[in-house]
């Protein structure tokens, strides 16, 4: 499965928009799936108000309530996981099942819409039955997501308990080739998250996250997730002007901001470079909500959707979280919001 070539507008997604009039007045320009997920995201919210936000909702009930419950506390964007993220056992939804997800998705119109795998999964396992299940168990992750017209899926690379950390990165990238192998992904990309470095989680760098992305997108569609807190918590100081600055210098240097497709939008409670993976409310973490600002407004990330995946210790903790990364993106909340 070739990527298919990216556009020249790559480098400017925070204008988009901008671009539509030029591809009614010149000939088609072809752009990704993903650059088609985040253009309908941003034609929603129009050509003022361009901050992409959701949160991870709950698929409780049926698959489609994660749909009702994003559009009810007003998300853009939404992630959910496809089945029980904590069993190598899930239960594959039933083509009625698909059907009315797709339908409550269309009438609500959010998009992009990302999956997150199972947390059981380790692609780069050296230990061969967990490697094994690890590869069934992401391979079912990559049909239910095009069973149910996911834009991304997003996965955690894994752990190099047992092996090395450039083993374990060959073995994830090796990995994600099998769990694809035979698959006709039809617009759905594989996102590699960034994590915080806890224990052997590999990850920890944009130079790892990069060297996954570049070896499996010789043959899927992959791309990356980058998670604020797990930044902070690794060792990046985007707490800081400055350090925001030479930390997207340097995410642009490795993986490529182009490459960057959702930004997991968290506060830390954990301390700088901590290796320990801690959310928190948007505002009230290490972080904080100076620096939160300066991020939602970076004229290379703003346009990038943002997904938040912060507690919910209170009813309407996620719109309330919501609420506070529009304020802090100066986006004016009208009708839903």
């Amino acid at each position: 499965m070739a990527v298919k070539p990216h556009s020249t507008r790559d480098n400017h997604k925070g204008h988009l928009l901008e671009g539509l009039l030029l591809f009614q007045c010149q000939r088609p320009v072809q752009i990704d799936a993903s650059e088609q997920a985040l253009l309908r995201c941003l034609m929603q919210k129009g050509a003022n108000n361009r901050l992409c936000v959701g949160v991870h909702t709950s698929i409780a009930g049926a698959l489609e309530n994660a749909v009702r419950r994003a559009s009810e506390i007003g998300c853009d964007t939404f992630q959910m996981f496809s089945a029980n993220p904590r069993g190598w056992r899930t239960l594959d939804p039933s083509p009625g099942d698909c059907e009315r997800f797709r339908a409550e998705r269309e009438a609500r119109k959010l998009s992009p819409m990302v999956i997150h795998d199972n947390y059981l999964i380790n692609l780069a396992s050296a230990d061969p039955e967990i490697l094994r299940k690890s590869v069934v168990a992401f391979r079912r992750e990559l049909q239910r997501a095009l069973a149910l017209g996911a834009d991304y899926l997003v996965a955690h690379p894994g752990s190099s308990k047992g092996s090395s950390p450039s083993q374990a990165i060959k073995t994830c990238i090796e990995s994600l080739k099998e769990a694809a192998n035979g698959l006709s992904l039809n617009g759905l990309t594989v996102l590699i998250e960034n994590t915080a470095g806890q224990g052997s989680a590999i990850g920890r760098s944009f130079e790892e996250v990069a060297e996954m992305v570049a070896g499996a997108g010789r043959e899927l569609p992959v791309g990356a997730c980058i998670d604020t807190a797990h930044s902070f918590a690794a060792g990046y100081s985007i707490e800081t002007r400055k350090g925001l600055s030479e930390t997207i210098k340097e995410l642009d240097r490795t993986v490529g901001i182009k490459k960057v497709r959702v930004i997991h939008a968290n506060d830390s409670k954990s301390a700088f470079n901590s290796h320990v993976d801690r959310h928190e409310h948007i505002g009230k973490g290490q972080i904080g909500a100076q620096a939160f600002g300066r991020i939602v407004r970076h004229p290379k990330l703003r346009g990038i959707p943002f997904i938040c995946e912060t507690p919910v210790d209170e009813p309407d903790d996620d719109r309330r979280n919501l609420a506070m990364m529009r304020k802090l993106a100066g986006v004016k909340t009208v009708g839903k919001h």
